[in-house]
């Protein structure tokens, strides 16, 4: 997309159209957070925004699952419209922005790093509060009609993602029994489908904002699709998402009775434990073979970085994560 001078000078009458001619653009800063996008905080004149921009201004998406800048917007901006806490969306990029893809947000306040929001004691109140709030929020986005969605948003259930993970994890062809065996318990145990539903994708910890009062918005919304709404409350369930808080199924910070306790009386349906664990199951799967596939984008040379390398080993602790639900399915 050119210099820095050119984004820079591209930033500024962004920032005014969007607040008014008296503002004026004081600050823009790049933020850690945001692997596969680039996110700013913008400020000046009293205001402050977020920018979140494909790499570069480019729209080339992370993955072929990622569903792009500008329909992500137009997911949060329904989601706002349910009752889900999200950051305000206040303007979507256009060419004439010369800034590529992406858009604007207000810019909320909080924490998403897991490490503090499960033990420092700032967020003790926190902790206590986010089951139920993370069942209302899921709840919510349930709720959020499917009529009108983007195209780029499609149907993806338990068995097309077994059938989707398979493959990938046969491409490698380096048999795991663990992931062989959970392959073939998923399909023989796979329950009867629901009506689908928006499905965040990817609701754990790391992409909710966190104050010492409990949920302030959710965020990072790329991997949204229609699919069954259980597989939403199991993803934060799966163990590699507890951050080292085992004990604690829901997020490493609560338990799942309580999740499922708001989740039901505002969703209206009727959704008890054992109904969460096939689709645990099946999450746990997915991480597995999503480090497998971080190994292979290292060993490859294709991301030679530590993160990737790191990640990687990690597959051995869901196939011990599955194993061990392997036998309380047994039990």
């Amino acid at each position: 997309m050119g210099t820095i001078s050119d984004f820079e000078s591209a930033l500024r009458p962004l920032f005014t159209g969007i607040f008014g001619p008296s503002t004026v653009l004081e600050q823009h800063k790049r933020l850690s957070g945001g692997a596969s996008q680039e996110t700013w905080a913008l400020s000046g004149s009293g205001y402050e925004a977020i920018l979140r921009r494909a790499p570069g201004g480019t729209s080339a998406a992370r993955s072929s699952a990622a569903i792009g800048l500008p329909a992500e917007a137009v997911l949060i901006a329904a989601a706002e419209a349910t009752g889900v806490p999200v950051p305000k969306v206040l303007h979507v990029l256009q060419n004439k922005d010369n800034l590529g893809d992406g858009f604007v947000m207000s810019r909320v306040h909080g924490e998403t790093i897991a490490r503090p929001i499960l033990r420092d004691e700032t967020f003790a109140t926190a902790r206590a509060a986010l089951p139920a709030q993370c069942g209302e929020a899921l709840a919510a986005i349930h709720a959020i009609p499917t009529e009108d969605l983007p195209d780029v948003i499609t149907v993806s259930g338990g068995l097309d993602q077994i059938a989707q993970y398979e493959e990938i994890y046969r491409s490698f062809d380096v048999p795991r029994p663990v992931l062989e065996l959970a392959l073939q318990w998923l399909k023989a145990n796979a329950p009867k489908p629901l009506k689908p539903v928006l499905v965040h994708g990817d609701f754990r910890l790391g992409n909710l904002m966190v104050d010492e009062n409990g949920l302030v918005a959710v965020l990072d919304w790329e991997l949204a699709h229609l699919g069954d709404p259980r597989e939403d409350i199991a993803w934060i369930c799966v163990n590699s998402w507890r951050f080292g808080q085992s004990q604690n199924r829901v997020g490493g910070f609560g338990q799942l009775e309580n999740l499922l306790a708001a989740y039901n009386q505002a969703s209206g349906q009727a959704f008890t434990i054992k109904d969460i664990d096939w689709w645990e199951m099946l999450g746990t799967l997915k991480w597995g073979v999503m480090c497998m596939i971080m190994y292979e984008a290292f060993r490859s040379g294709a991301d030679p970085s530590v993160e990737r390398a790191a990640i990687g080993r990690r597959v051995s602790e869901t196939e011990i994560d599955l194993i061990n639900l392997l036998e309380a399915a047994h039990a």
